[in-house]
C-alpha cells in the first residue's frame, strides 16, 4: 500500500493537470495598471474567480467601500466609453498621464487605455507635495485625479512661488467626486491648463464628460425627489442612485453637455428594477442575473413572477418606491439594456463553464 501511495503522489507532482499554487496565473497590481500607492488601502492577494475580467472596490462616497466585480462582457463597452472621453477632451494618442489615485485607472481599465496607447504613471506617495513634484519632474500632457485636491495643490504651488516652473497646456481630467467649481479657473491661470469634468463609477466605468453621454444606454428619467427638477442617470436599465439638473444653459465645462453633474443629489427613494421581459428561455437564469447584480454591482433587481421569457427584447420596469401613484418608467433594449445584456451574457458564459477546480463540488 505504501508503494501506491508513493506512487500517486508522485505523479501528483508530475502528472497533474489542476494547478499547484505556484502555478496559478497571477494577476498583480501592475497587470491591472494600478500599480501605485495610496494612503486608502493595504495590499491583499486573492481569489478572483475566471468569469470576472477584474475586481475593484466603490469609492466609498456614499457609504462603505464595497468590492466590485467587472465581467468580461462589459469590457468592450468600457473601452469604448474611454475612447470618447479621450476625443472629447482632445487627449492624443502616446500621452503621458499621470494618476493621482491609481483605482481610478479601474474605471479606464487597463486594456483600453494601452489600447488608446497612453503612458500612465503615479504619484510617488499620495500627497499634494508629491504630486508637484511628479508635475514637475514627469510633466505629463494629462492629470486625472480628485478635483478639491487638485485645486489645493495648484494653488499651493501658486503661494509657494513655484507655478512658472510647471508644465503649461496640461490638459485635466477630474474625477472621482463633483467637481470643485474653482479648478478650472485655478488650472487655467496656473497651468493654462482645460480641466473636463469626469463622472462615472467603478462598476459602470465612465458614463459622461462634461455633461456629455460616453455611452449608448443612457437613459434619464425623472427623479423621485420631491420639489426639484431633477432626472436620474440609468445605465444600460440600471439605477445610478445619482440625480442631476437637465439644463439647456449647459456644464461649465462644455455649453454642449446638458446634465450638469457637479450638482448631484443622491436619489430618494431610489428606483426599484422589476425584469418584466426576457430574452433567456429559463426564469430560473434571469433570476441568477438579478442576484449576479446584486453581489458584484450592488444594485437591486427582481423578478416579476410572470416574467416573459423568450422575448425579443428585455424590459425593465423602474418603480417608485415611495409613490405608488407614479407612472412606472419602461425600459427597453437593445439599446436601453446595454449593461443588463452584457450582465446576462456574463451569467451565461459562467453557466456553461465547467468548474475547473475537482475539488468544488456541490451536492444537493
Amino acid at each position: 500500500m505504501k508503494d501506491i501511495l508513493d506512487s500517486l503522489a508522485q505523479m501528483v507532482e508530475e502528472f497533474g493537470t489542476a494547478p499547484t499554487f505556484e502555478e496559478m496565473p497571477r494577476r498583480t497590481l501592475q497587470d491591472k495598471g494600478i500599480g501605485g500607492p495610496t494612503a486608502a488601502h493595504v495590499i491583499e492577494e486573492v481569489h478572483v474567480p475566471l468569469n470576472l475580467a477584474y475586481l475593484s472596490f466603490t469609492t466609498g462616497s456614499s457609504a462603505f467601500q464595497n468590492i466590485v466585480g467587472v465581467t468580461h462582457p462589459e469590457m468592450e463597452a468600457r473601452e469604448k466609453a474611454t475612447r470618447l472621453v479621450f476625443e472629447q477632451a482632445k487627449v492624443q494618442s502616446g500621452s503621458n498621464i499621470l494618476f493621482t489615485y491609481p483605482p481610478l485607472v479601474n474605471v479606464f481599465t487597463k486594456k483600453a487605455l494601452d489600447a488608446c496607447g497612453m503612458n500612465c504613471s503615479f504619484l510617488r506617495r499620495s500627497s499634494r507635495d508629491a504630486f508637484l513634484a511628479a508635475l514637475y519632474n514627469n510633466r505629463p500632457d494629462v492629470v486625472v485625479g480628485e478635483s478639491s485636491f487638485l485645486r489645493s495643490a495648484l494653488e499651493d504651488a501658486k503661494s509657494m512661488g513655484m507655478a512658472t516652473f510647471l508644465p503649461k497646456e496640461v490638459i485635466i481630467l477630474a474625477a472621482g467626486t463633483p467637481l470643485d467649481l474653482e479648478l478650472p479657473a485655478v488650472a487655467e491661470r496656473i497651468l493654462n491648463g482645460l480641466v473636463h469634468d469626469l463622472y462615472g463609477c467603478q462598476e459602470f466605468g465612465w458614463i459622461t464628460i462634461n455633461g456629455i453621454p460616453v455611452r449608448d444606454d443612457i437613459t434619464l428619467v425623472k427623479s423621485p425627489l420631491s420639489g426639484n427638477s431633477m432626472y436620474e442617470v440609468v445605465v444600460g436599465g440600471l439605477p445610478m442612485g445619482d440625480s442631476f439638473p437637465v439644463a439647456d444653459s449647459g456644464h461649465i465645462c462644455n455649453s454642449a453637455g446638458k446634465i450638469i453633474t457637479y450638482r448631484r443629489e443622491r436619489t430618494f427613494p431610489e428606483y426599484e428594477v422589476i425584469v418584466r421581459a426576457t430574452t433567456l428561455s429559463s426564469d430560473v437564469t434571469i433570476g441568477r442575473v438579478a442576484r449576479t447584480i446584486l453581489r458584484i454591482k450592488g444594485r437591486i433587481v427582481k423578478v416579476d413572477p410572470g416574467v416573459k421569457t423568450m422575448a425579443s427584447q428585455t424590459m425593465l420596469e423602474l418603480c417608485s418606491g415611495g409613490d405608488a401613484s407614479a407612472e412606472p418608467i419602461i425600459i427597453t433594449g437593445p439599446q436601453g439594456t446595454g449593461l443588463f445584456d452584457e450582465l446576462v451574457k456574463a451569467q451565461l458564459e459562467y453557466q456553461q463553464m465547467s468548474k475547473s477546480d475537482p475539488v468544488w463540488v456541490k451536492k444537493r
